[in-house]
Order: structure tokens, then C-alpha cells, then sequence
């Protein structure tokens, strides 16, 4: 069900509507608010934001390449179409990724996803997905929807393929254990590097939270919304060709390190299917804080999650010096020599005592 839109939503329902359309549109809407250039407010005088175009990525996808001037990199089979970036086409065994090169040092923000997924599979035998990225490291291949495991940040995984059902009926089980979701999926993950993503459960054991999203051969734009502000994680979605936002995740005390990267990526296996990003759009969010917030609100260098323990990371050792090494193996050497005296002059002694007892 939509949700009630205040004076924010009202906004983002607007600009939505608008952006799915020709930019005069949009230009005609500024001037009549009397606000052509700077930034725009969103809520009751509290929120501004900006459009953050070194974090952004639109039609014609002129700052996609590998040169060093290139805002964003591609990765694996991803590539640039007319329309759109597709991370992997409807083929078995292809994996994509989409990294921007600019570190996000933004204390709040709201990116938002025109995204699409369609291809010739029918139901349920289609796959896997893709997944957003906020994450220290970028341009990492693995297992996670195109994406290393253990990874530190935070990861929304929009998840089209049921792993957990298909083997829960491999096994014959009658019943699934928590509340059973329906796919296609979103749901979200923050870690510190300690946590691998679970496959075979679909990341259940790790997930903040989640929601349905019918997202699969639509005929109509689908977007995904990421809004992080004051430490608090807003995911929702616009999947139903009404413009209108829905709410699917919502976390308070969410701890997100600034300068991390920005990403999207994809993975398909035995099965497939067209993964395409239309453009991901990041606003700064300038909000109003108070001296207490202020002091909550200070940096972090590792992601985290109030009430939510995660592991701790285990650091290394260090490799050992030559000269540590020298010294391990040279008193190893005398440590040997020694007790093989020991054990001679203590034999030694053990065969006189028993000649004696004859003599």
C-alpha cells in the first residue's frame, strides 16, 4: 500500500514523474516555482538538496570508460548501450559491475535507481539479480551478486531468484522456518568485513529487513530509492507505474563511514537474465542538526548497526621480519641440539645404572 505523502514525498513524487519525462518539462516546472538554479527544498524548511552530478549517471553515459578521466568504470560483460548499461545480458554464467571512481564524502544523501530486469525465462527460472553498492573497496569481483563477499559497507540486493525455497523443497520440507517471502526481493546489508552473504538462504541471516518488489518484464520505468540520513536508512521503491514511492526497508542507527564508493552490479549462473541500469541519480541532503545531534552524529570508520552485533574484525599478523625469521629457526636449531645432549647423557646414565645392577 502507498504510503500517506506528506510535503517530502509530495516532492519526490513530482520529480519522479518529471525525470521518467523530457527535461523542458522540468525546466518549465523550476521556473514557475521561481527557483532556477541552486538547490531545492524537500520537507518542511529543513532539508535542501543538491544533485551531485560527480556521483551521477544519465543518458548519453558520456562519463562511462576506463580512462582516467571517466567518473565511472565497467567492469566484467557490463556494457554501454544507447538506452541504458546492461550489467549482464540474458545469458548463463556472466557477471557485470558498474563503479563510480569518486569517493562519497557526503554526510546525507538519497540516490535513486532507474533500473530494469527482463529476459526470456518464465517464472522462477530466471536469475539472480542485481545489487547497489555503498562499499570501502570498488572494481572487486565475487560471488555476491557480482560483488565480493565479506565486503564492508552497505549492500541493497534487489533478488530475483528463491535459493531458500528451491532447496527447501530439494529436501522436502513442508514448511520454512521465519516468515516466507516472495520473490522477486529486496532487502539490505551492512558489514564490516566479518559477515559472508548466505547463498543457500538468501541472505536471510544478515538482512536489516526487506520487502516484495514485482520488478521482473514490466512495460513501465521501475526505480529504487537509497536515503540515508541522520543515520537512518530509508529503502523504497516506485515499481508500479504510478509514480508514487513505497516504503520496503527502514532502519534507524544505521552507521555508514563517509568516502566509500558507489556501485551496481550483477551476476547470472545457470540461469539468467537482462540486468539494465537507466541512471542513478545521488542528492546531497543538507539537514538541519542540533548541538546534541551533532555530537551523535560524528564520523565512523566502521560500518555498523545499532542494536545489531557484528562480528569483530580480526586483524592480521604480520609477516615476520628476515632478522625474526633468522632468529626463530637458529634457537629452534639450539632448542634441538640441546635436548639431543640431554637425552644422550640421560640414556648414558640409564645404561651404567642398569650395569651395575649385574656387577
Amino acid at each position: 500500500m502507498a504510503a500517506t505523502l506528506g510535503p517530502l514525498r509530495w516532492w519526490q513524487k513530482w520529480r519522479r514523474c518529471l525525470s521518467a519525462r523530457d527535461g523542458s518539462r522540468m525546466l518549465l516546472l523550476l521556473l514557475l516555482l521561481g527557483s532556477g538554479q541552486g538547490p531545492q527544498q524537500v520537507g518542511a524548511g529543513q532539508t535542501f538538496e543538491y544533485l551531485k552530478r560527480e556521483h551521477s549517471l544519465s543518458k548519453p553515459y558520456q562519463g562511462v570508460g576506463t580512462g582516467s578521466s571517466s567518473l565511472w568504470n565497467l567492469m566484467g560483460n557490463a556494457m554501454v548501450m544507447t538506452q541504458y548499461i546492461r550489467l549482464t545480458p540474458d545469458m548463463q554464467s556472466k557477471q557485470g559491475a558498474l563503479w563510480n571512481r569518486v569517493p562519497c564524502f557526503l554526510r546525507d544523501w538519497e540516490l535513486q535507481v532507474h533500473f530494469k530486469i527482463h529476459g526470456q525465462g518464465k517464472k522462477n527460472l530466471h536469475g539472480d539479480g542485481l545489487a547497489i553498492w555503498y562499499t570501502k573497496d570498488r572494481m572487486q569481483p565475487g560471488p555476491v551478486f557480482g560483488n565480493m563477499d565479506k565486503f564492508v559497507g552497505l549492500g541493497v540486493f534487489v533478488d530475483t531468484y528463491p535459493n531458500e525455497e528451491k532447496q527447501q523443497e530439494a529436501q522436502k520440507r513442508r514448511y520454512s522456518p521465519g516468515v516466507q517471502r516472495v520473490f522477486p526481493y529486496i532487502s539490505a546489508m551492512v558489514n564490516n568485513g566479518s559477515l559472508s552473504y548466505d547463498h543457500e538462504r538468501d541472505g536471510r541471516p544478515t538482512e536489516l529487513g526487506g520487502c516484495t518488489a514485482i520488478v521482473r518484464n514490466l512495460h513501465y520505468d521501475t526505480f529504487l530509492v537509497i536515503r540515508y540520513v541522520k543515520r537512518h536508512l530509508t529503502i523504497m521503491m516506485d515499481i508500479d507505474g504510478k509514480h508514487e514511492w513505497r516504503d520496503c526497508i527502514e532502519v534507524p542507527g544505521v552507521r555508514l563511514p563517509r568516502g566509500y564508493y558507489f556501485g551496481t552490479s550483477s551476476i547470472t549462473g545457470d540461469l539468467s537474465d537482462n540486468h539494465d541500469v537507466i541512471s542513478l541519480k545521488l542528492f546531497e541532503l543538507t539537514v538541519e542538526r542540533t548541538p546534541e545531534e551533532e555530537k551523535l552524529h560524528r564520523d565512523v570508520f566502521l560500518p555498523s548497526v545499532d542494536n545489531m552485533k557484528l562480528p569483530e574484525m580480526t586483524a592480521p599478523l604480520p609477516p615476520l621480519s628476515g632478522l625474526a625469521l633468522f632468529l626463530i629457526v637458529f634457537f629452534s636449531l639450539v632448542f634441538s641440539v640441546f635436548a639431543i645432549v640431554i637425552g644422550i647423557i640421560l640414556y648414558n646414565k640409564w645404561q651404567e645404572q642398569s650395569r651395575k645392577r649385574f656387577y
